[in-house]
């Protein structure tokens, strides 16, 4: 999970003030220290810290929301000033010329090259039409990680491994860049700020002239990215923040506060190594999603990844009439996949944090549809469509053809008919089929 240290403490937070018996001075006082306790073990900046547990207890001393009793009023009071306190407001790339440029900038090991390629896998999801440029002419593999990047997510890109001056490998790719929707451009980092680096970051630029300067920083660098985010600022103006592996880091605190130097809205975060491990930075939901409410817009954004729209109105069509078959259970399972992992899944759907489900358990449950998807592949095709003509020998045989325990087909037939069971029961009506979606929580395939 993102941040799980952090969403811990601050989950406990929460439940200290929902099990109080009432809001008082003392108890306040209590729930500050443990915030200011929380975020200094997470690494964001002490002035910061005290500065914003400030406001939340002169807050909450005297306000009173209409509508809420003291505990609400408190835990809202408790969400709003961390979401203030990490931008407020989603700011999103704004396409309002052709081509829109964006440069990343950072030093060496915050993932420039890989996020360059994780850019255009989110971007070209959406239509756009993008080229990678590699301008990094000191790290050796540079270019041919970015060649490689862009050869995975399907983008056209440009090197030039035999030119040292990135101002002239730029300069032959100019003339290109008309029939682009994004250019994104990776440059070359130092194992510090040194005025060389600055002075080719300033020489870029101006060439380049991006319509987005975004600085990658490593979230497990810590309160240092505040003297990055300012070095960098002050070079070349950066209109933006990236965060990269995200992902269960203890110090990410210190790089999510980073933009609190600049004044630059932190507009993605990297939570994984895969291409499709890129988040568009929202306070309100990441907030949310550390205080165990969910992230409800994230979800919808990353199930609209993963299924094909058309896909899903077949889907839609065939459960309404009480259809279903092991192939529709195993496009389902391919759309989990590639949605992510169920423990990242599981920490956007609003409440699931408070079950407080072993991370060993949801690492099995992936495991098992890894399992379940190697069976699928050993059956046949009347055997997909029709699972009802499973017998004895059947199950041994696809046992056998996929490598796996009997049991194992077993109990992939056994989730299939609890599924059809659900689906008959409240099929033939789209009013019980949208019940049967919200008792699911929503999500395809669950």
């Amino acid at each position: 999970m993102v941040l799980d240290k952090l969403g811990s403490n601050l989950r406990n937070v929460l439940n200290k003030i929902t099990n109080s018996m009432f809001v008082d001075e003392k108890l306040i006082n209590e729930i500050v220290k443990e915030i200011q306790r929380a975020l200094l073990q997470s690494d964001v900046n002490v002035h910061l810290v005290l500065k914003l547990t400030k406001i939340i207890k002169d807050r909450a001393l005297k306000e009173q929301m209409s509508g809420l009793n003291k505990k609400e009023t408190l835990i809202k009071i408790v969400y709003e000033e961390l979401v203030k306190f990490l931008g407020e407001e989603k700011k999103e790339i704004v396409f309002d010329s052709k081509p829109t440029k964006i440069m990343l900038v950072g030093l060496f090991g915050s993932g420039k090259t890989t996020t360059a390629g994780k850019l255009a896998k989110y971007y070209s999801k959406r239509g756009k039409k993008i080229a990678l440029v590699g301008l990094d002419v000191w790290r050796p593999a540079a270019m041919d990680q970015l060649k490689q990047n862009a050869e995975n997510v399907k983008v056209d890109y440009y090197i030039d491994k035999d030119e040292k001056d990135p101002v002239k490998i730029w300069s032959r790719f100019k003339e290109q860049e008309s029939k682009y929707d994004l250019i994104i451009i990776d440059t070359a980092g130092r194992d510090a700020l040194s005025d060389e680096l600055i002075e080719e970051i300033e020489q870029v630029t101006e060439a380049v002239s991006p319509q987005e300067k975004l600085l990658v920083i490593s979230a497990d660098i810590g309160q240092t990215a505040n003297v990055q985010a300012k070095q960098f600022h002050d070079s070349c103006g950066i209109t933006g923040v990236i965060i990269t592996k995200m992902e269960g880091t203890a110090k990410g605190g210190g790089a999510l506060t980073a933009c609190a130097v600049t004044g630059s809205p932190i507009k993605f975060i990297g939570v994984g190594e895969k291409m499709d491990d890129l988040e568009t930075f929202n306070p309100q939901g990441f907030v949310s999603r550390l205080l165990g409410m969910g992230d409800i817009g994230a979800l919808l954004e990353k199930a609209q990844e993963a299924i094909d729209e058309e896909d899903a109105m077949d889907l839609s069509k065939k459960l309404l009439k009480g259809e279903f078959n092991l192939i529709d259970l195993y496009s389902q399972m391919k759309t989990m996949n590639k949605m992510g992992s169920f423990s990242k899944i599981m920490e956007m759907i609003p409440g699931m944090s408070k079950l407080k489900i072993p991370k060993e358990l949801l690492e099995g449950q992936q495991d098992k549809m890894e399992s379940w998807r190697f069976i699928m592949d050993s059956c046949t095709k009347d055997e997909l469509e029709n699972p009802d003509i499973f017998n004895s020998s059947r199950v041994e045989r696809v046992a056998n053809g996929s490598g796996r325990d009997i049991q194992e087909v077993r109990d992939l037939l056994k989730h299939y008919k609890k599924s059809k069971k659900m689906i008959k029961q409240f099929g033939g009506s789209e009013k019980k089929m949208q019940q049967m979606m919200k008792k699911l929580g929503g999500m395809p395939g669950i």
